[in-house]
């Protein structure tokens, strides 16, 4: 690849010998006369200029015949923002893919579903991305395979199964050939993570490129954490989750000291552990690059003051896309409180009782299927309202709406549906389908708040003056929201 991230070789060469920890997750080192690729981070001593190659991620890199550097660790890397440069339908396909795509369909069905032949698919990942999407998704399983045997004490057996191998013969050649040696060497090798482990509760590093502000995402969450189902408190935040077998509990908190956050899950067999991992990645933003982001907004006079205020300010996701599509409706046109008081209404009398509920976590959130024939005006809305509902999950039911679809055809879907308006389409893009450049433009808040005078904008004026705030609107929105929600510290600071 000719350039990675805007930078050609020459500078990403000075960015190398920089060992700058922000260029972290950015582009990957290879050396020819060792075949390892490493992260521009990494401990090791410098190795000659003409030796060096570099790759825009790792599966590019092991495309080529290098093999992960066991010191630095490139599946620690945070995850790697370079797909958001690329084709339109590579990012489409790079977001299915980190999904679980690939998992269980072949390479034919994830073509099918961009509407392209799969030999063109080959063509588009090999230039914009430099390695085939089997190879991007062998590689996402790997490093979260090393990552298993790593932190946790599960069997071997059991991490095959939980980085989507369907054998532990096919999980054991591919870590072969990827790193010259069996999995359990790596175990060995590596610290004595697996010692003295539960089992039962797996606990999991996720990095993330900082700066990052954790007390806002906590906050964001605790304002809307819906009893039975969440809890948020000073040990982070935690939730059940529901699996095709039954349901788990995570709890995400941060790690003072390191530049990543800590999920633990129990109760969720190996083969969901992938899934939920990649979830809390997307809910958390840990993908995002927030000197990027910062850097493209920063030139803005309303946003500008708000980023030096709350610099790695993130979008707090949804586990689930469908609870936020109803969570979403139960909100239109109320306070964050209201929506949330009818949330619990709605989980205390139709969500599933779970085992052994504890702590506050009691319920899960109910289905589509549960949600399609309840009697939801008992909840105490609108006639109109409790229709929505039920044609909102009739909808997914019969795959009208497909959440694993392109962006914009959710949103299209999502517009069909009696009831549900922009507003309510374009949050669940932001907080369920982590579209960075999603704009509620109807939010009275953000028309409040991006105004100049005590005059809200109208809705055309707030999204004319959001074009300067593409392709990152979504951050900006949080911004907003932020400093609405604290009044005299946004007054400070749009002052300053």
């Amino acid at each position: 690849m000719e350039s990675i991230y805007g930078l050609d070789s020459e500078a990403l060469n000075r960015a190398r010998i920089s060992r700058d920890p922000r260029f972290d997750g950015k582009f990957f080192i290879a050396v020819t006369s060792t075949g390892i690729y490493c992260r521009p981070i990494c401990p090791s001593r410098y190795a000659k200029r003409a030796h060096v190659r570099f790759f825009g991620s790792p599966a590019a890199a092991e495309a080529a015949g290098f093999r992960p550097c066991l010191r630095c660790r490139p599946e620690a890397a945070p995850g790697t923002p370079a797909w958001l440069g690329t084709a339109a339908v590579v990012r489409r396909a790079l977001r299915l893919i980190e999904a679980g795509a690939l998992d269980e369909e072949s390479v034919e069905a994830l073509a099918g579903r961009l509407g392209i032949g799969s030999r063109h698919l080959l063509r588009l990942f090999i230039r914009h991305v430099g390695a085939s999407p089997v190879a991007v998704a062998q590689t996402r399983r790997l490093h979260f395979a090393v990552c298993l045997l790593e932190q946790t004490a599960l069997p071997i057996t059991q991490i095959a199964l939980a980085a989507g191998f369907g054998s532990s013969r096919r999980f054991n050649d591919a870590f072969r050939s990827t790193y010259r040696r069996a999995p359990r060497e790596l175990r060995r090798a590596g610290p004595q993570a697996a010692a003295g482990r539960d089992v039962e509760e797996v606990a999991l590093r996720l990095a993330y490129r900082p700066p990052y502000d954790w007390e806002h995402v906590h906050a964001f969450l605790a304002a809307r954490a819906v009893a039975g189902i969440e809890r948020v408190d000073a040990r982070g935040y935690a939730r059940t989750v529901a699996w095709a077998g039954g349901d788990a509990r995570i709890r995400v908190s941060a790690l003072r000291g390191e530049n990543a956050l800590e999920l633990r899950v129990a109760g969720a067999p190996p083969a969901a552990l992938l899934q939920l991992a990649t979830a809390a990645r997307r809910v958390f933003d840990l993908a995002a690059d927030p000197q990027r982001i910062d850097l493209a907004l920063a030139s803005d006079p309303l946003i500008a003051p708000l980023i030096r205020a709350r610099p790695g300010l993130r979008i707090p996701g949804s586990w689930d896309a469908f609870e936020c599509a109803v969570r979403a409706v139960l909100g239109q046109q109320v306070s964050v409180a209201a929506g949330r008081t009818l949330t619990e209404r709605l989980v205390a009398r139709f969500g599933r009782a779970i085992r052994g509920g504890a702590d506050g976590l009691t319920h899960v959130f109910p289905d589509a299927a549960v949600l399609a024939a309840a009697p939801l005006e008992s909840l105490g809305i609108t006639r109109a309202r409790a229709a929505t509902l039920r044609a909102l999950s009739r909808a997914v039911l019969e795959r009208r709406i497909d959440f694993g679809s392109a962006p914009e055809e959710v949103l299209t879907a999502l517009a069909a549906v009696p009831g549900i308006g922009p507003w309510t389409a374009q949050y669940v893009a932001l907080r369920a389908l982590g579209e960075p450049d999603a704009m509620p433009s109807g939010d009275l808040v953000l028309r409040r708040m991006a105004a100049t005078s005590l005059q809200p904008l109208g809705l055309r004026e707030l999204e004319a003056r959001a074009r300067d705030w593409q392709p990152w609107r979504g951050y900006a929105v949080m911004h907003l929201w932020r400093a609405a929600a604290a009044p005299v510290a946004a007054r400070t600071a749009r002052c300053a």
